[in-house]
């Protein structure tokens, strides 16, 4: 294993655990391209597997133009998401394992059967899917002051934070994701507004990307899993004694309170 990978996915780890930001790894570590990045990343996936951790889905990140362009990319990443990061509608949320929390609305979908095709069609990949949920994703950076390059997020699980899932499970095809709108209140104030367009175009071309990727990985998408596909607005700055909702339309609501 190349020393600057092991390490890197150490000083990641410390990171969290300490809750103290570190400088950027590309810069420390040397990790510059997307496959050192995923390494990084896999070493701290399978140390959590190993403490007993449990896979329930993945990310979808960048998924938005401008940040794309920020960071001088045009595809997104993925993060893997694990059980314990999952909280539902209207819990109380804590804030003691997260560095520096923001929080953004996203349309959530359930993988309803396996989908282990090699490079899956987009028929394919609609015919995976159960349903739609309304989702909140706190994203979390472990690089000081989010000062990322693609590199760093994609080392650092695409910054992965915790998730929020809304109640009521609906059709996809009862929704028009490409138009569905988003509203974010942030303690009682509109924080941020957007559309389903802003997710890659469409949040079902977002989550058949992932579809994609994965296949290619060889590791294809399971039953019972989540896909929370991208953001729909601006992420918002966040802290402990917060009160979060986001209304989208047909999909409905979702909210949780910081702790």
């Amino acid at each position: 294993m190349n020393v600057e990978i092991s390490a890197a996915a150490k000083a990641l780890r410390e990171a969290r655990e300490f809750r103290k930001p570190i400088n950027k790894i590309s810069e420390d570590y040397g990790v510059v391209t997307l496959n050192d990045a995923y390494a990084v990343a896999d070493i701290n996936t399978r140390n959590r597997l190993s403490q007993g951790g449990r896979i329930s889905g993945k990310k979808v990140g960048l998924t938005s133009a401008s940040v794309q362009q920020q960071l001088g990319v045009a595809q997104p990443d993925f993060g893997v998401l694990f059980q314990d990061m999952e909280y539902l509608d209207g819990e109380a949320v804590p804030t003691d394992t997260l560095l520096q929390p923001k929080i953004e609305a996203e349309v959530a979908f359930v993988v309803g059967k396996d989908l282990q095709s090699e490079t899956p069609s987009y028929a394919e990949f609609l015919a995976c899917l159960a349903y739609a949920l309304p989702a909140l994703e706190i994203v979390d950076s472990a690089i000081a002051d989010w000062k990322i390059s693609l590199a760093d997020t994609v080392a650092d699980n695409a910054s992965c934070g915790l998730y929020v899932l809304g109640n009521q499970p609906v059709a996809i095809g009862d929704l028009d994701l490409h138009e569905i709108g988003m509203q974010l209140d942030l303690n009682g104030s509109v924080a941020s507004v957007g559309t389903g367009a802003a997710c890659l175009g469409h949040p079902l071309r977002a989550a058949y990307w992932l579809a994609c990727t994965m296949a290619a990985r060889g590791e294809g998408l399971k039953a019972g899993e989540v896909i929370l596909s991208g953001a729909l607005g601006p992420m918002v700055n966040i802290q402990s004694g917060d009160i979060i909702q986001a209304r989208m339309g047909a999909l409905g609501s979702v909210s949780c309170r910081l702790v």
